[in-house]
C-alpha cells in the first residue's frame, strides 16, 4: 500500500548496528541488541529496589521521567540493569497551556538535549521513551504538537544515534497507530501499557499489521487495573488480595503476554515498588521498607522456573462483619464493628498482622498521603478484630498486611461506606445496616 511506503515506523525494516543498542529484523524476527548481544527486556517499571529485581532474573527498570536519572543510571550499571529512560511530554490536549507557547516549547528542547548529549554514552541506557500516554490525535489543530514532538525525536536521534526511541500508549490503540505512521517518522519501536487488555494484545497486533508490523515493548503490565475491576454501589474498586495477583499474573504471563510474537521485544512489570495509585496496595509489587508480596515471587517463577525456598503468606479475602466487598457493606458511624482476615496460610503463629482504617481515594491520580484513622483497633496481631467505625459519612478502605519472617507480605482490604440517617420523627439514628 502507498500508505506503507509514504509513512512508517524503522520498525517496519531492519535496522542496521550503529552503535550499543540496536534493532535487528532477521528471518522475520525482530531481535534487539545491546553490546552485540541479543538483549530480551524482562524488568519492571519503576527504579527502585534495583538488587532485589536482578536477584529474580530482572534485567531491565523503566523511568518516565529524567528526575534523578544520574543516579538511578549509576545504581543501575551496579547491578547490571538495562533502563528505559523516560522524557515527560505534556499531553497533546494542552495546545495553548504548552504547545503555543515559544518559550515553553524552546526551554523543552534545550533541557531534553543536555540530558541526551549528558547519558548517551552510559553503559546502563538502553534506549529512550519520548512520552508516556500522550494521546496522538487526527485533528489537524494538533499539528503544532505533531511539529514540537517530531522536532523532539529527531534530536534525540542526531545527537544519540546509539539507543532506540519509543513512545508508550494506553493499550493498543488503532487510531493512535495510524495517526503515528502519518504524522510521526522515526519512532524505532512503540511500547505498550496495558493491563487486563493485554488478553488482545497478540490477536490485535496480527489482526492490524497490514497497518503496523514493527517491534514492539510492553512497557507496563500486570494484573487488572482498578478502571478494569468490579466496584462497589459508590464506584470504590475491590481490590484482588496480593495472593490473587499473584495467581493473575501467572495466568497473564503463560496465556496472554506475547512472548512468541516475533516482534515482541519484552516486557516490564508494573508497579515495580512501593506506589500509592488508588490505594497504597493494588500495584506496589513490594511495601515501602522491600518486604516482598505473592506477585515478585510469581516473577522470579516465571522467569528463572525457581520456586520460594519461603512462600509469601497466602490470604483468600478480608470480611467485615462476615461480608465481602461485592455484598456493599454500609456501616452506622462511631459504632464497633468487626473485621477477619481469612487466611490460606495454615500456620500463622509466626505472622505479623497490621490493621488500619482509612479515607478512600477517589483520585484515579497519584495520591501521596492517604488519612488513617484512629480506628480503635483490637485485638493488634490478629487475624480477627474489632474496630470503631469513622463518625463521618463517607466511602473508607479497611487495610491487613500480614508479614512473615522471611521478609515476605501479603495485603488485602475491603472498601466500606460509612451512612448515617435520622428518623424524620424522633431525630435518632437509624442503623446503617437497616436500610
Amino acid at each position: 500500500m502507498l500508505l506503507l511506503q509514504l509513512y512508517g515506523c524503522k520498525g517496519d525494516r531492519t535496522i542496521r548496528p550503529s552503535g550499543k543498542v540496536y534493532i535487528s529484523r532477521e528471518n522475520g524476527k525482530y531481535t534487539l541488541y545491546r553490546n552485540s548481544t541479543p538483549f530480551l527486556v524482562k524488568g519492571g517499571a519503576g527504579y527502585t529496589n534495583m538488587s532485589t529485581l536482578k536477584a529474580i532474573g530482572g534485567n531491565t527498570i523503566r523511568t518516565w521521567d529524567t528526575a534523578n536519572l544520574k543516579a538511578i543510571l549509576d545504581e543501575a550499571a551496579a547491578n547490571n540493569l538495562a533502563v528505559v529512560a523516560g522524557f515527560y511530554v505534556p499531553e497533546s490536549k494542552y495546545l495553548d497551556h504548552f504547545y503555543r507557547n515559544e518559550k515553553k516549547v524552546e526551554a523543552q528542547y534545550n533541557a531534553f538535549r543536555k540530558v541526551v548529549l549528558r547519558y548517551r554514552s552510559h553503559p546502563a541506557l538502553l534506549m529512550w521513551c519520548l512520552g508516556n500516554e500522550v494521546d496522538f490525535p487526527y485533528s489537524p489543530k494538533y499539528n503544532r504538537f505533531y511539529a514540537v514532538y517530531n522536532r523532539l525525536l529527531d534530536m534525540i536521534h542526531a545527537e544519540d544515534p546509539d539507543h532506540p526511541v519509543t513512545t508508550a500508549m494506553i493499550n493498543y490503540q488503532f487510531r493512535n497507530i495510524m495517526n503515528i505512521r502519518l504524522k510521526i517518522s522515526g519512532l524505532d519501536l512503540l511500547s505498550f501499557n496495558t493491563f487486563g487488555d493485554l488478553k488482545k494484545l497478540d490477536e490485535q497486533l496480527s489482526d492490524n499489521d497490514w497497518l503496523w508490523k514493527g517491534p514492539f515493548l510492553v512497557s507496563e503490565w500486570g494484573i487488572y487495573s482498578p478502571q478494569e475491576s468490579r466496584t462497589t454501589a459508590w464506584s470504590a474498586p475491590i481490590e484482588p488480595t496480593s495472593t490473587e495477583k499473584a495467581k493473575y499474573y501467572h495466568e497473564f504471563y503463560t496465556k496472554y503476554l506475547p512472548v512468541n510474537n516475533p516482534r515482541f521485544l519484552g516486557a516490564l512489570t508494573f508497579y515495580w515498588g512501593y506506589k500509592t495509585e488508588i490505594t497504597p496496595t493494588w500495584y506496589s509489587i513490594v511495601d515501602q521498607h522491600g518486604a516482598q508480596t505473592a506477585l515478585l515471587q510469581e516473577m522470579e517463577s516465571c522467569w528463572t522456573n525457581r520456586q520460594p525456598l519461603h512462600p509469601a503468606p497466602a490470604v483468600e479475602r478480608l470480611l467485615i462483619n462476615g461480608k465481602k466487598p461485592i455484598d456493599n457493606i454500609f456501616l452506622s458511624p462511631d459504632t464497633i464493628q468487626t473485621a477477619e482476615l481469612k487466611m490460606i496460610t495454615t500456620d500463622t503463629s509466626r505472622l505479623r498482622i497490621l490493621w488500619e482504617v482509612t479515607d478512600e481515594d477517589f483520585d484515579p491520580g497519584y495520591s501521596a498521603t492517604i488519612h488513617v484513622y484512629d480506628a480503635g483497633i483490637t485485638p493488634q496481631n490478629s487475624a480477627r478484630i474489632t474496630f470503631r467505625s469513622p463518625s463521618k459519612e463517607g466511602p473508607y478502605r479497611i487495610y491487613s498486611w500480614v508479614y512473615d519472617k522471611y521478609g515476605n507480605i501479603a495485603t488485602a482490604n475491603t472498601p466500606f461506606y460509612v451512612i448515617e440517617t435520622k428518623d424524620k420523627n424522633t431525630g435518632t439514628r437509624i442503623p446503617a445496616y437497616a436500610h
